[in-house]
């Protein structure tokens, strides 16, 4: 071409930096990779919420993993659920606690079964007395097990805790449901 005094090849050579300029440049840009430790240590800090934020919390028994399971749940529950723990601590003392299948259980002392357990869903706690049909008053929520009886706990609705005590104290008493 007329007039130009660098080949286009030369042109596009100029245009390019340095490498150790890029380096420098991306090196400051760039925030490194977290450890496989920070990772490890985030997931055991933030427990995974599965579908409807229902807790991920790995099995086990005694009143720790419960806390666990109740520090993870989401927003509103999270208090609703842990005034209920106290009430059920103070109503039946003694009681045997257990995370399984990503809901905590709750059992009488000394009875090797489970007569209470909790799941956590979009809109709501739901409590599922495992002998429930044999409670009185029985629990409002109907279930496709005989003897099951459903609660559902909502944001705007106060719980009845004398109601919820009363169903403690029978629920404890009777045999509990082997998991």
């Amino acid at each position: 071409m007329p007039g130009t005094t660098t080949t286009p090849r030369k042109a596009a050579g100029a245009a390019k930096q340095p490498a150790s300029k890029k380096v420098a440049r991306t090196a400051t840009t760039k925030k490194p990779a977290p450890s496989k430790t920070a990772k490890a240590v985030a997931k055991k800090t933030a427990p995974t919420l599965l579908s409807g934020g229902n807790p991920q919390i790995p099995k086990g028994y005694g009143d720790a993993p419960v806390q666990a399971y109740i520090d993870a749940m989401p927003g509103w529950k999270r208090d609703a659920w842990r005034r209920l723990d106290t009430l059920i601590e103070k109503t039946i003392p003694g009681v045997r606690k257990a995370v399984k299948w990503n809901s905590p259980l709750y059992g009488a002392p000394g009875d090797e079964g489970w007569f209470l357990g909790v799941h956590c869903y979009t809109r709501y706690i739901k409590v599922s007395f495992f002998r429930g049909a044999s409670l009185k008053p029985m629990p409002p929520g109907e279930s496709k097990m005989a003897h099951v009886r459903y609660l559902d706990i909502h944001e705007d609705e106060p719980v009845d805790e004398a109601r919820f005590a009363t169903w403690l104290k029978q629920a404890s008493k009777l045999p509990g449901e082997k998991m």
